[in-house]
């Protein structure tokens, strides 16, 4: 079981079928696991009891939603990344070379796709043969654009798993180094603007509040900066994609700012008049996509999607306020780690947090930024993405406990 999770960073390059199904028989194993040798301890913390509140709001605002079969579909069986997240607490504890392993598959997959990535953007197609689409989104092996979200929302992991190896080699730390930049680069020029702005966020997280490597990270992004301002102007596609379009959608130059994009804008609004006509539960897991058409709730140019691209929006329109009390306190909570670790590190005391844990939450803070786009909150490959950091870290807390 462990070589097969260990290979988790490659399952997620086929597309949601493949992680999804080694997840859910992973989780069945594991439950067998614990029901066959007595061992529950690993579901007795209290992150997995608020999880499965979450997922009993959920499935109570299915039963009263318009098309319970429809909505069943994301919200019946979403505790399985629950039980997916004590399994990874359960990998780590169980198997010594697990982080190893699962480091050099992530650390693998990360050197292909930046290969392919680069190999993509300079000849217009990569090794495959996949062309970069639309002219803009360079996606490697990916058949949306995805592989910017999967290398900034990932970073973290990675250097979180880089700090767990404690290497020390100096060649290696200028390999580190190097890669990092690469990746930076990489997702800027994908053309996905959330994604980049992502790879900010986490890295000014880490820089902050990291003890060790801080300056090594600093030098990489201001470099990468700059190398991202010379793209800019020698490619006018990344140009017109990640500048221009960006100023002209969110109204700059106007006389009113919208939220994100007209597309965006409209979305949030007409996911907001849904949660204003029921807002304690909302109107069910999957059914923005089936009330967004309804003349009392659309809003703006382009009023349907299959989700309204926040997820926080997304949560009040389907699942109320309680669903959406859930993931607010879970950025509450990064924040207050973010306080308690500037505390230590004004006063001088004793850290808060490990430079691993800190990672680690890096990762988690921009699965739960609620001041972007997102896809959609209940997408199984997006809900892998964003339960990995949270095995790692909820292990790093509760360790052999």
């Amino acid at each position: 079981m462990s070589l097969i999770f260990s290979l988790f960073p490659l399952w997620l390059l086929t597309g949601p079928f493949l992680p999804d199904l080694i997840l859910s028989l992973g989780a069945l194993g594991f439950l067998y696991i614990c029901f066959r040798d007595k061992r529950f301890d690993y579901f007795k913390f209290r992150a997995f009891y608020i999880f499965l509140a979450f997922c009993v709001v959920c499935i109570v605002s299915s039963l009263f939603s318009g098309d319970i079969l429809l909505s069943f579909e994301s919200s019946l069986f979403y505790f399985r990344f629950g039980i997916f997240v004590c399994l990874v607490c359960y990998l780590i504890n169980k198997n010594i070379h697990f982080l190893k392993y699962f480091f050099y598959c992530l650390l693998a997959v990360f050197c292909f796709l930046i290969f392919d990535g680069y190999f993509q953007f300079v000849l217009g197609f990569n090794v495959f043969g996949q062309e970069v689409i639309g002219g803009v989104h360079v996606t490697s092996i990916f058949d949306r654009p995805k592989l910017g979200s999967f290398l900034a929302r990932l970073f973290p992991l990675l250097l979180a798993l880089m700090i767990a190896a404690r290497i020390q080699d100096k060649y290696l730390m200028v390999f580190g180094g190097i890669l990092f930049i690469l990746i930076d680069v990489l997702v800027y020029v994908t053309g996905e603007r959330t994604s980049f702005m992502y790879m900010l966020i986490s890295s000014l997280f880490i820089i902050l509040l990291i003890n060790r490597f801080q300056y090594v990270r600093l030098i990489t992004l201001f470099i990468s900066l700059l190398l991202v301002v010379g793209i800019t102007f020698i490619s006018p596609p990344v140009k017109k994609r990640m500048v221009d379009t960006t100023l002209k959608q969110v109204g700059f130059g106007s006389n009113q700012l919208i939220f994100f994009s007209p597309q965006h804008d409209s979305h949030i609004k007409t996911a907001f008049n849904m949660f204003l006509d029921k807002p304690i539960l909302g109107h069910g897991p999957k059914m923005f996509r089936v009330k967004c058409s309804d003349p009392k709730y659309a809003v703006g140019i382009s009023p349907c999607a299959t989700h309204p691209h926040n997820f926080y929006v997304q949560l009040l329109a389907e699942t109320g306020i309680i669903g959406f009390l859930f993931l607010l306190s879970l950025f509450g909570y990064v924040m207050y780690c973010v306080f308690r670790q500037l505390q230590s590190i004004v006063l001088k005391k004793k850290r808060y947090l490990t430079d691993y844990q800190v990672c680690l939450l890096a990762g988690i803070l921009i699965s739960v930024w609620p001041f972007s786009p997102n896809g959609n909150f209940f997408n199984n490959w997006l809900a892998i993405i964003y339960s990995l950091p949270i095995g790692f870290y909820l292990h790093s807390v509760y360790g052999k406990n």
